[in-house]
Order: structure tokens, then C-alpha cells, then sequence
């Protein structure tokens, strides 16, 4: 059975950045999509950013230019690195493979 374990969330001034990681232990993460959701306050989880097994990215429009997904398929680990945060940016993050999601990392942005 898949787990996927997250870190690297944090408290930090908008406009400075912080890196997430997830972790997944057993044999499916290589060949299929991974994702970074978040979770606002009072609001319903989205998707923030994806990467393919081939390394095609894509991302919600609040997140382009600033959020960098990235994934190292030999130690089962995708990366989201989040540089310019905003207040918006707060939330907790999860990492999703296939139905698997982690339990979350806090990041919290204050103005």
C-alpha cells in the first residue's frame, strides 16, 4: 500500500519562499501523475500543480510563474517549490498519487 508523506511547510513573510516535499513509500510512484493540492481555509481542496511521470507540469493560473513542481522518481519524492508567496498561499498542502493523499503540511503566509 502507497503512503505518501509531506514536509517543509511553515510560517513565512509574503514574498519569501519555502520548498514542500512528499515522500512515497512502495513500488507505484515512477510510472504515473503526482499532484499538490491546498486546502485554504473554509474552502474546498485545489489543484495547485501536477507532474507526469515524462516531467509535463501543469498548475492552476494562481500559482504560474511563481510554483515549481518537480519530481525525482529514484527516491519516490515530487517537490513543489513556492517562491513570491502571498497571503493566499496559506493553507495546508497535500500530495496526491492516484487515490493516495497525504495528511498535509501547514503553510501559512502573513502579510
Amino acid at each position: 500500500q502507497v503512503q505518501l508523506v509531506e514536509s517543509g511547510g511553515g510560517l513565512v513573510q509574503a514574498g519569501g519562499s519555502l520548498r514542500l516535499s512528499c515522500t512515497a513509500s512502495g513500488s507505484t510512484f515512477s510510472p504515473n501523475y503526482i499532484s499538490w493540492y491546498r486546502q485554504a481555509p473554509g474552502e474546498q481542496r485545489k489543484l495547485i500543480a501536477g507532474i507526469s511521470s515524462t516531467g509535463i507540469t501543469n498548475y492552476a493560473d494562481s500559482v504560474k510563474g511563481r510554483f515549481t513542481i518537480s519530481r525525482d522518481n529514484a527516491n519516490k519524492t515530487v517537490y513543489l517549490q513556492m517562491n513570491s508567496l502571498k497571503s493566499e498561499d496559506t493553507g495546508v498542502y497535500y500530495c496526491r498519487l492516484m487515490t493516495t493523499w497525504g495528511q498535509g503540511t501547514q503553510v501559512t503566509v502573513s502579510s
